[in-house]
């Protein structure tokens, strides 16, 4: 592979492909992004400012801890962020209350994650330390993280994967909202590729692939085909059983079942007015409500005074509404709603100005959410991020190592880690 010469196709145009992209352009490879849907951004979907006031997240909204990667992307497209402030409500026993800030357990939590030496699934831990009926709280909470913030499932899920997470504090990550929201970020990403001749190709199903003359041909639904030195497939893990692949790349793509993907339905409700302020005023400064309702977390945009609630439901108990239209998801939320403050559901319709729900299971492009480790995942993602001679990469949210798995600073990390691969070659 030729330093000035090659060629390199990128399969997505999500915040991993456009991220692998620039890094590439900048080293003066030659770029074309082949993208399925419309748009880029892929599972990063804002929605227009004139539906809901602002620009709304369909898909990925915060930016989690640290994320080192993000913040320089975010200094370089001179974009901000605003911290999560606020109070935290939880709904249960038909009563509103304040989150507690501390289990009264989490010390010892803490004693016996840093004590484990093997991994076990999520539910094998909390049976094994946890069992007692003085921990039931503790349970919860743990499930209620792992389920609804990680969409996995504790029966699978690697305790190891998560214990960093969890060391913070059970339950509680510091997060934030790009000012202008990711869009603003896939915008800049987006500006520079094509300032650096990055071909970016929307509409373009890629549907195989096959080695050729030390390179790589790439076949796409419409009848196209592009021939490259390399292929960067960055798309969502369910995908890569709908491409077809050299045999090598296909015995390593193989290795994806050993990492989770979970789904979440987000559904944005914008009403008239701040109509929970009626219900208890000192819910002025309301971040995230969490219940036992059938959409069980919801948020403000607070500090921002956007007349917004998101609801969200992540991990395998959202097959249970897999059968439902979006008309019929948006009237699942404001049941769900109307059970925690008490209200008609009828009611709630009337106040409401927009309204948008998305399973992201439903999406052809992405078949759920994001990412999650099990047990055996960090070898799975240590075969599939390999280079070993292949002219197929692979690269995404998926594969990265660090605490963060299954963000966009997992894909901007992964898709920058991918391009430096090619380029020491």
């Amino acid at each position: 592979m030729s330093r000035k010469s090659s060629h390199i196709i990128i399969v997505g145009a999500g915040a991993a492909g456009l991220m692998a992209a620039r890094e590439l352009a900048r080293a003066r490879r030659r770029v074309t992004i082949l993208e399925a849907r419309d748009r880029c951004g892929g599972r990063i979907h804002p929605l227009p400012a004139a539906e809901f006031g602002y620009e709304a997240a369909g898909g990925a909204e915060f930016v989690h801890g640290e994320a080192p990667v993000t913040r320089a992307l975010l200094a370089d497209a001179g974009l901000s962020l605003e911290p999560i402030e606020g109070t935290q409500w939880s709904f249960e026993g038909g009563k509103l209350s304040r989150e507690a800030r501390h289990d009264p357990h989490e010390a010892e939590l803490h004693r016996a994650l840093k004590a484990l030496k093997h991994d076990l699934t999520v539910a094998e831990f909390l049976h094994r330390y946890f069992a007692g009926s003085q921990y039931e709280s503790l349970r919860q909470s743990i499930t209620r993280v792992v389920v609804g913030y990680d969409a996995a499932d504790p029966a699978r899920a690697s305790t190891l994967a998560l214990r960093e997470e969890w060391m913070v504090d059970v339950g509680r990550h510091t997060q934030a909202r790009i000012v202008g929201g990711y869009g603003a970020l896939i915008e800049h990403l987006e500006a520079e590729c094509r300032a650096r001749d990055v071909t970016i190709r929307l509409g373009s199903v890629v549907s195989g692939i096959e080695e050729a003359d030390a390179g790589v041909v790439i076949h796409c639904a419409n009848g196209e085909v592009h021939r490259s030195d390399a292929v960067v497939l960055t798309v969502p893990l369910p995908l890569l059983k709908e491409i077809a692949l050299p045999c090598a790349a296909r015995e390593k793509a193989a290795a994806a079942a050993d990492i989770g993907f979970g789904n979440v339905i987000k559904i944005l409700l914008r009403f008239e007015r701040r109509w929970w302020l009626d219900r208890q005023a000192d819910l002025s400064d309301l971040t995230f409500l969490l219940s036992d309702e059938k959409i069980p977390v919801w948020w403000t945009q607070h500090p921002a005074e956007h007349v917004v609630l998101t609801g969200w439901f992540g991990g395998p108990q959202t097959a249970s509404l897999a059968s439902l239209t979006e008309p019929e998801l948006i009237r699942t939320g404001l049941a769900s709603l109307a059970g925690i403050f008490g209200l008609s559901p009828d009611d709630l319709a009337q106040k409401l100005v927009a309204a948008r729900a998305i399973n992201w299971a439903h999406d052809p492009f992405a078949r759920g959410a994001y990412s999650w480790a099990k047990p055996q995942t960090r070898d799975a993602q240590a075969m599939l991020a390999s280079a070993d001679g292949t002219a197929v990469l692979f690269s995404g949210e998926a594969l990265y190592r660090g605490r963060d798995m299954g963000t966009v600073e997992a894909a901007l990390a992964s898709g920058q880690e991918t391009a430096r691969i090619i380029l020491r070659k």
